[in-house]
């Protein structure tokens, strides 16, 4: 059992001192009559010692303190302001870490050594951060058609809709049950899903689900002729964009890609194992960063074009958005038929075994189909001749075709 420890005044102390002082008695003596420890009453009378002259000049000690008071407060107040700029600082991070998507927030998370190093936050302090909960964190998605068989399916139904982009599901259902696939129309849905395409076929412009994005109208109309066929007469005018699946031996990719609509001429192309955001701002960045500004960019309504991310950067380049009727691919026919050209001579003809060889090769096909491949809707001409011979500016018209030469 404890024993409580007692508190001694400083009027007691002093008296204590004062018998020790004066040398009639040994420590011993005057500790036992007061039931004190000698070692208390050593370092009493030497606590005593240090500070008698605080008796004789007292204003010394009081400049000496406020002096050490004066100081401490400067530093409280440089800390309150230094703690402030940090909860200013936390709370825009804080913000901006919340506003991440999931994957991005996954790879944040630093859950190594969160045990033993004082440095990191613990795992629940970083979610909570980043706004994330540990059921998001260590959801693993089931990925779909991951099967050899699945991604023969998804190859049939991409060279199906590619000779005849306006089957649906039903007759897309159809057909591949004819090539043998025991299929049913649920599953053909979500493989045309996973490949981000639909039918072509006129229905009434509705939104996309996503009410969070907004959505632009067809700006296309005032250029299309007599024929409803869409013409531009110079560079730079209309540019169009896209993503599309991609074919390989055991999985699939995809490819986003801009054209000059009156040239035909691909002006930036990019791949990916996934169809999201990154992909369209990438290849627009790009596009951007070679050619001079188009006056109108042209997209379909999916997600990733209407993204904030992808339309600030229009915005912000004073570019107007066009996008086409939901369902209506058609209204995006330029890059349309470049998906065509390069599936048919290209894509279909060969057996492409990884992300490498794909990429190889469809870099090889787009210099091919830039420079050399000759266009019955452009007079025959290539890309190449009909875009520079339709530039204003002369020193870019130099630059890029030295670089493409």
């Amino acid at each position: 059992m404890s024993t409580k420890r007692k508190v001694y005044s400083a009027d007691f102390k002093a008296k204590l001192v004062l018998e020790v002082l004066e040398g009639k008695k040994t420590l011993n003596e005057i500790a036992s009559k007061y039931e004190v420890l000698p070692k208390n009453l050593q370092n009493w009378k030497k606590q005593f010692l240090e500070n008698m002259s605080l008796a004789f000049d007292k204003s010394a000690v009081v400049k000496e303190y406020k002096k050490e008071i004066e100081v401490l407060n400067k530093e409280k107040d440089q800390m309150a302001k230094k703690v402030g700029e940090l909860t200013i600082e936390k709370d825009w991070l804080e913000g901006k870490l919340r506003s991440l998507d999931l994957s991005t927030k996954r790879d944040l998370v630093d859950n190594e050594g969160v045990q033993a190093d004082n440095k990191k936050p613990s795992l629940n302090k970083q979610l909570e951060m980043i706004n994330m909960s540990k059921t998001a964190m260590y959801y693993k998605p089931i990925i779909p058609f991951n099967r050899d068989e699945d991604i023969k399916l998804l190859n049939e139904i991409d060279k199906i809709y590619t000779k005849r982009p306006f089957f649906g599901h039903r007759r897309m259902t159809k057909e591949v049950r004819k090539l043998g696939f025991q299929v049913g129309r649920k599953k053909v849905i979500n493989a045309m899903k996973t490949m981000g395409i639909v039918a072509i076929y006129p229905k009434p412009r509705t939104t996309i689900a996503n009410k969070e994005h907004t959505k632009y109208p067809y700006l296309l109309e005032e250029f299309k002729n007599k024929n409803n066929q869409v013409v531009i007469n110079e560079p730079n005018k209309v540019w169009s964009t896209d993503i599309t699946y991609i074919k390989l031996e055991k999985g699939f990719v995809y490819l986003a890609a801009i054209i000059d609509w009156h040239s035909k001429k691909i002006l930036s192309w990019k791949l990916s194992n996934s169809m999201d955001t990154a992909l369209t701002t990438s290849v627009l960045k790009e596009a951007l960063s070679l050619y001079p500004k188009p006056d109108i960019v042209n997209t379909d309504q999916g997600s990733q074009y209407t993204a904030k991310a992808h339309t600030d950067i229009l915005n912000e380049n004073n570019i107007a958005i066009s996008m086409d009727a939901k369902g209506r691919s058609i209204d995006n026919i330029a890059i349309e038929r470049f998906w065509r050209s390069l599936k048919y001579e290209d894509i279909y003809l060969n057996e492409y075994h990884t992300v490498d060889e794909v990429k190889n090769g469809i870099k090889e096909y787009i210099e091919f189909y830039n420079k050399e491949r000759m266009h019955s809707s452009i007079d025959y001409l290539t890309p190449d001749e009909v875009y520079f011979n339709g530039i204003n500016n002369l020193e870019f018209k130099e630059n890029m075709l030295q670089a493409v030469s």
